[in-house]
């Protein structure tokens, strides 16, 4: 008898694992359809001893320091500073754009007070902003809009920037100053012994079962537990009854080269050219030392394992059919990117989860043990 039976050993479901086993003393049994803990963060070694990662960059960033706190239980941490390039007109210039960005790409010698003025007249007037172009040609202009997003957002959703809603760009921001990084949180680290270290500690609980290669379908009327906490997709949990929710997809290209560096940092975009959208070297996020060095090369995909909810306006009405339903679902609860159908960072799960179970605490008490026994005992009959 289990008190928690939770799907998904990703960031939510091992969060919330650890937190009710460890605070509550309850008995998880935490599920996982693939091979291992982790999730899409799951890293491991190569043949050669590189540590990469299996789903394509994942790096921790956040401005939270409760949620630092959290997961620093679980691991130490090596300092990393994000930085990414895109190959644009054949030269390889800063993405988030900032000063050195315009300036090497127009042979500029621009000042920051230059540069405010350089996009204030280039941008288009907008009068709502609803749509990925929107956001970017409001700020920025067409040209870098064709230049820097177009292409790129193309390959990444399937779709045009006009097709999709204004959160996918405006992720992104523009910088008139010289601040390349990629991210400008005031927590930016990467666990020094990868995330699978820091996982499995995060689930060493004798209050912890862990079992992979395990679909929720094949188990849940076998195995008894009193309540759910599901991480997948939301409409898989409800049988597809009001169709599929659409998702984007990924598909990764791993090889080793035999020499020390590939590219001069973590990360090259690829908005112009090329069918693949980025090159990671993992090297730079680890800090691994290592004569050779390991890349992933990125598809994006419509088919395949769901990565990103797809934000389009009739996508989240229909998401929303499946939220009322979960709302009715007795003794679910439904946590994480997929199960909520938003995009959101690794942190951000990190907090959802944690307020998740900030929230179980003020929930109705669990049902008996005998009560439970029955419920198992008519499904198997009925199944029967």
């Amino acid at each position: 008898m289990y008190d928690w039976l939770i799907v998904g050993a990703g960031f939510a479901g091992s969060t919330l694992a650890e937190r009710l086993a460890s605070v509550r003393n309850e008995r998880v049994l935490l599920i996982d359809r693939r091979p291992h803990i982790g999730g899409n963060a799951y890293d491991r070694y190569n043949d050669d001893g590189l540590l990469i990662h299996q789903y394509g960059p994942h790096i921790f960033h956040t401005n939270s320091q409760q949620i630092f706190d959290y997961l620093s239980r679980f691991t130490e941490w090596n300092f990393y500073e994000h930085r990414v390039l895109a190959q644009v007109d054949g030269m390889l210039v800063p993405i988030p754009i900032n000063l050195d960005t315009i300036n090497r790409l127009y042979d500029l010698t621009l000042t920051s007070d230059d540069l405010e003025k350089w996009f204030a007249a280039r941008a288009e007037p907008v009068e709502e902003i609803r749509t990925s172009e929107d956001a970017v040609v409001s700020k920025v202009g067409r040209e870098l809009y064709e230049k820097f997003f177009r292409g790129y957002t193309r390959k990444q959703w399937g779709l045009d920037p006009s097709e999709l809603d204004k959160s996918v760009t405006s992720r992104v921001p523009t910088r008139t100053n010289q601040d390349d990084r990629y991210f400008g949180d005031e927590f930016q680290f990467m666990p020094k012994h990868g995330y699978t270290r820091m996982f499995e500690r995060m689930v060493d609980h004798p209050n912890i079962h862990v079992m992979t290669q395990t679909d929720y379908r094949d188990i849940r009327d076998i195995v008894p537990h009193r309540r759910v906490i599901f991480t997948g997709p939301i409409d898989e949990f409800f049988d597809f009854r009001f169709g599929k929710l659409p998702y984007r997809s990924l598909g990764f290209k791993h090889i080793t080269l035999d020499k020390a560096w590939y590219q001069p940092v973590g990360v090259v975009n690829f908005p112009q050219t090329e069918a693949y959208t980025r090159i990671t070297e993992y090297k730079h996020l680890t800090g691994q030392e290592h004569p050779k060095t390991a890349l992933t090369y990125e598809y994006p995909s419509a088919e395949g394992d769901p990565y990103y909810p797809i934000p389009k306006p009739e996508n989240q009405e229909l998401f929303k059919r499946y939220e009322r339903l979960a709302l009715a679902t007795p003794n679910v609860w439904f946590v994480g990117r997929l199960a909520t159908y938003r995009y959101y960072n690794m942190d951000q799960i990190v907090g959802q989860a944690l307020a998740t179970f900030r929230r179980i605490g003020d929930a109705v008490p669990l049902p008996s043990d005998q009560m439970v026994v029955e419920v198992i005992r008519s499904k198997a009959s009925l199944a029967s």
